[in-house]
């Protein structure tokens, strides 16, 4: 899984435990495909302090899942899976 789709499937574990401002600037830089200027533009605030806010999401994100180890406990149950089929359907919906 790539840093990117690891950061989302995060977000979606854990994303309702960030600010308002860290997820509005995180789902428009990861979802809306929005850059940090245009998200610095429409909310009337420096690129910087936007960066700060989804660098500050980011660690927020791996610090529970550091924690919580939901990522991990995910890939133990694909473990037990027996049949391949499943699983390979599985872990496409996951990583997608």
């Amino acid at each position: 899984m790539d840093e990117r789709n690891k950061l989302v499937v995060l977000y979606d574990y854990y994303g309702e435990l960030l600010n308002d401002s860290q997820k509005k600037y995180f789902e428009d830089y990861y979802f809306n495909n929005l850059s940090l200027g245009e998200i610095a533009e429409e909310e009337g605030i420096s690129r910087n302090a936007v960066h700060k806010q989804i660098k500050s999401a980011q660690e927020k994100l791996e610090f529970y899942d550091s924690k919580l180890k939901l990522i991990e406990k995910e890939k133990e149950i694909l473990e037990t899976i027996k049949d391949d089929n499943l699983k390979e359907r599985i872990t496409k919906i996951i990583e997608s």
